[in-house]
C-alpha cells in the first residue's frame, strides 16, 4: 500500500486536470457539430492522462538522476530525488507506462478510423509516437530539450494544437480554422504553468545547468513573457467566442488572472509562486468547463 501511495506522488495527480483541459475543449467543439462519442473521448482522455503521468514520470528521473532535483529545489520533492523509488523503478516505470499509452492510442486511433483509412491513422500514430518521445526527452538524456530552452515550445504544441485540434479531429476528420483559437488559448495557459514552474525554480535550474527560458530571460524578462502568455489566451478566447452573455461570463472567469499577474509582477521570493502555478493550472481547467457548458447550453 505504501509503494502505491509512492507512484501515486510520482504520478502528480495536480498536474492531471490540465493535461486533460485539451481534450474537454476539442471534445466540447465536437459536441457542437454532433458528433460526439463517448468511447473516443473516453479513449483520448486515457490517453492523454498516460501522456501526462509518462511525462511526470520521466522528469521525476531526468531531473533526478542529473542532480537537478536537490535540496535547493523550492517546489515538491520528488520520489527519486527523496529515495523513495530508485532510477532503476522509475525506468521500468517510464517504460510500462509508455507501452500502455501506445496501446490506448491504437485503440483510439481504431475507433476514431476504422479499418478503412490508413493515411489518417498512420499521422495520429506518429504523433502518438512523437507525443510519447516528446514526454521522455523532456529532461531525460543529454539532449533533453527542457534544458535548452524549448520545453515551452513543446508544451504548446501538444497541450494546445494537438490537444485541442487534434482531438476534436478524431470526432470530425475536418480541420476549420477557427478551432486553432481556443487551441492557441490552451496551449498559451498550459505553458505560462510550465513557466512559472520554471520562474519559481530559475535560481536552483541555473546551478543545475537547467537552462529553461525562465533561466535565459532573466526574472524581468520573465515576467514580460508570462504577462504575453496570458494575454494572448485572452485575445485568442475572445476573438472565438460570439454571443454577449458568453463573453461577459468569459470575462469574468478570466478576472482572477488579472490578479494572478499583479502577485507575478510583484514577487520577489521564488518559492511564493508555487501556489500561483496551481491557480493557473486550475484555471485553465475551469475554462475548458466552460467550453463545456458553452458548447452544452449554448449560451
Amino acid at each position: 500500500m505504501a509503494k502505491i501511495k509512492v507512484w501515486i506522488a510520482a504520478a502528480r495527480l495536480r498536474t492531471l486536470p490540465l493535461s486533460i483541459s485539451g481534450i474537454l475543449v476539442g471534445s466540447a467543439k465536437a459536441y457542437e457539430t454532433g458528433q460526439f462519442q463517448w468511447d473516443l473521448f473516453l479513449l483520448a482522455l486515457l490517453t492523454t492522462l498516460g501522456f501526462q503521468i509518462l511525462s511526470n514520470f520521466a522528469n521525476d528521473y531526468g531531473d533526478g538522476v542529473k542532480g537537478t532535483d536537490n535540496a535547493e529545489r523550492i517546489g515538491p520533492a520528488r520520489t527519486l530525488q527523496s529515495g523513495l523509488l530508485s532510477a532503476a523503478e522509475l525506468k521500468m516505470g517510464i517504460i510500462v507506462t509508455a507501452l500502455l499509452t501506445l496501446l490506448s492510442s491504437l485503440a483510439t486511433i481504431y475507433v476514431a478510423f476504422g479499418e478503412d483509412q490508413f493515411i489518417l491513422s498512420l499521422i495520429f500514430f506518429l504523433l502518438g509516437l512523437s507525443a510519447i518521445l516528446a514526454a521522455i526527452k523532456y529532461t531525460v538524456g543529454r539532449s533533453a530539450y527542457g534544458y535548452r530552452g524549448l520545453g515551452d515550445f513543446f508544451v504548446f504544441i501538444f497541450f494546445g494544437l494537438v490537444g485541442v485540434v487534434g482531438s476534436y479531429f478524431l470526432y470530425t476528420q475536418r480541420l476549420p480554422l477557427h478551432i486553432f483559437l481556443p487551441a492557441t488559448a490552451i496551449g498559451c495557459l498550459s505553458v505560462a504553468v510550465l513557466h512559472l514552474n520554471n520562474m519559481r525554480d530559475a535560481m536552483s535550474d541555473v546551478r543545475a545547468g537547467k537552462n529553461t527560458l525562465a533561466v535565459m530571460l532573466g526574472p524581468y524578462k520573465a515576467k514580460w513573457y508570462h504577462s504575453g502568455l496570458l494575454f494572448m489566451a485572452f485575445i485568442s478566447l475572445l476573438l472565438y467566442i460570439s454571443g454577449l452573455w458568453a463573453r461577459l461570463v468569459f470575462i469574468l472567469l478570466y478576472l482572477p488572472m488579472v490578479f494572478h499577474l499583479m502577485r507575478v509582477w510583484n514577487n520577489e521570493q521564488p518559492a511564493l509562486l508555487d501556489p500561483e502555478l496551481k491557480k493557473v493550472a486550475l484555471h485553465t481547467f475551469a475554462i475548458a468547463l466552460f467550453f463545456v457548458g458553452y458548447a452544452y447550453f449554448n449560451f
